[in-house]
Order: C-alpha cells, then sequence, then structure tokens
C-alpha cells in the first residue's frame, strides 16, 4: 500500500492490487484514459481569454462578477463531461454545491439522479449505513433493510459534502467504490455495482488530517483527480452587493451608507452569512 501511495504521489494514474482481474484492469484503462483527456483541455486557470470563453446559459442561476468563480464555473463546465472525481474545495458557506451542480448539470448523467450527503451532519456511526446501506438487524434500531445512497445514485452522481468526516472504514469502502464500483450493505455479504460519478467537498485541510492519521493518502489521491477550490466572498467582493441584491429581491433598496459598511465587512460565514443576513 506505501509503493501505491509513493507512486499516486510521484504521479501514477492508478494502481491495481494482485491478482488483477480482467474487469479491474478495463476499469483502472477507462478511468486513466479519462484523466489522460482532461489533462489536454484547454488549462483554464492560465487563460486569459476567459470571457470569450464563458457560457452564462449553464450559469443562470450563480450571481457573480468574481473572474476568479467564472475560472472555477468554466474549469466545471469543461471537465463535467467527463466521469472522474472533482474535489471541490474552500470555506465554509462559499458555494461549494453550487459548483458541484453545475458539474452535475452539464455532465452526461444530467438526467440521471444528484443526491447529495453532508458527511458532517452524520453521527459516525451511521456513515457508513447512509452511503452503503443496511440489512435489516445489521445493528441496533436496523429493523429495515434499506438502500444506501450509491444504489439510490446508480448512473448518476453523488456529491459527498464535508468528506473530511468520513470514518476511515468508510474512507476504506469509498476508496474500494472508487477502484471497482463494488460495496456490501451493512451486514450482507452480497457484493453489488453501482455506476456513481463522485464529487466530494470539504473546506478542511486533507493534507494536514493525512499526517495526523484522519484521512487516507490514498484515498485523497482518487478524490483529487480534478480540485475546483471556490475562494470565500472575502477574495470576491465584487459579488457582495449583486449578490445582496439577488438575495433581497427587487422590492428593496440597499441604503449606500449600508453598501459602504458591507464592503467593508469580511463576512466570514461568506455567500451563506449574507444570505441570512439579507
Amino acid at each position: 500500500a506505501r509503493t501505491a501511495v509513493e507512486c499516486l504521489r510521484r504521479g501514477a494514474y492508478d494502481y491495481l492490487v494482485k491478482p488483477v482481474r480482467q474487469e479491474d484492469l478495463i476499469f483502472a484503462l477507462n478511468r486513466t484514459l479519462e484523466r489522460k483527456r482532461l489533462l489536454d483541455i484547454l488549462d483554464i486557470e492560465k487563460s486569459d481569454d476567459l470571457p470569450q470563453l464563458i457560457d452564462p446559459e449553464p450559469f443562470k442561476p450563480i450571481v457573480t462578477r468574481s473572474r476568479n468563480v467564472l475560472r472555477v464555473l468554466k474549469a466545471a463546465e469543461l471537465h463535467a463531461k467527463s466521469n472522474v472525481p472533482v474535489l471541490i474545495t474552500g470555506p465554509n458557506g462559499s458555494g461549494k454545491e453550487k459548483v458541484a451542480q453545475v458539474l452535475q448539470a452539464n455532465s452526461r448523467r444530467a438526467d440521471e439522479p444528484f443526491l447529495a450527503v453532508n458527511m458532517g451532519a452524520l453521527p459516525g456511526d451511521l456513515m457508513e449505513s447512509e452511503l452503503f446501506g443496511h440489512e435489516a438487524g445489521a445493528f441496533t434500531g436496523a429493523s429495515k433493510t434499506r438502500a444506501g445512497r450509491f444504489e439510490a445514485a446508480d448512473g448518476g452522481t453523488l456529491f459527498l459534502d464535508e468528506i473530511g468526516n468520513l470514518s476511515l472504514p468508510g474512507q476504506a469502502k469509498l476508496l474500494r467504490v472508487l477502484q471497482t464500483g463494488e460495496f456490501e450493505r451493512l451486514g450482507s455479504s452480497v457484493t453489488r455495482t453501482a455506476s456513481v460519478r463522485v464529487l466530494s467537498a470539504t473546506n478542511m485541510d486533507l493534507k494536514a488530517a493525512i499526517a495526523d492519521g484522519l484521512f487516507r493518502e490514498d484515498l485523497f489521491y482518487r478524490l483529487n483527480v480534478i480540485e475546483l477550490r471556490i475562494p470565500g466572498l472575502a477574495q470576491r467582493r465584487d459579488d457582495i452587493l449583486p449578490l445582496a441584491r439577488f438575495f433581497l429581491g427587487g422590492e428593496y433598496e440597499i441604503a449606500a451608507e449600508t453598501e459602504r459598511l458591507m464592503l467593508r465587512y469580511p463576512w466570514p460565514g461568506n455567500v451563506r452569512e449574507l444570505r441570512n443576513a439579507m
């Protein structure tokens, strides 16, 4: 395992565990070719022609004037057609789920299920059941068999918010799904499969969590095939007043002095705090 992680750190696309099954090899080859295709796409982060590239149609629900946010959205649009995992990073309340929705809306899975799971809101002992399902009697209180989110999202996209809160056993199972598409419900020995694109998000420093033994390094490299980082509101002040007016609605106006105060305020809770304030 240590050798595999070191290979991923140095730029390997994937690894297989012996004995190698033919279906695992094909799965890995397809994913590698998909990632290679993405690397051949225009490097949007270095483009100076962004205003000409932006197609506003997919982004109507998103209010922004920030060039940095537009770059993230354009990158999301470019990577949407792929099936590789995307890690969306940024502070709480900055709009990470909005970016996930852009990825889904522009993907080949747009007409399939899009399910979001807030890992930060789930008790640790329920996370695995939520993701992978359970059989009746698998644990105290499990009176009925229940399918997990991977089964429910089959064919579509699963957005795992606050992925850094996933337990280590849950991380191992998630890694297996990303590698093979296979999993078992809690309390079952029946192997199930699901074709799910995984998008994840975090405000946590996952590399620090890896150093502390709280997050698997091999899972990090699986999830972080593409990283999209959305800035906090303090780094996109051009968005403060347009967002405020949008949340307030056309019936009201904001006084000039209030606008000046809003532009000076740091908005530590980001877009979510601004919406609540309005």
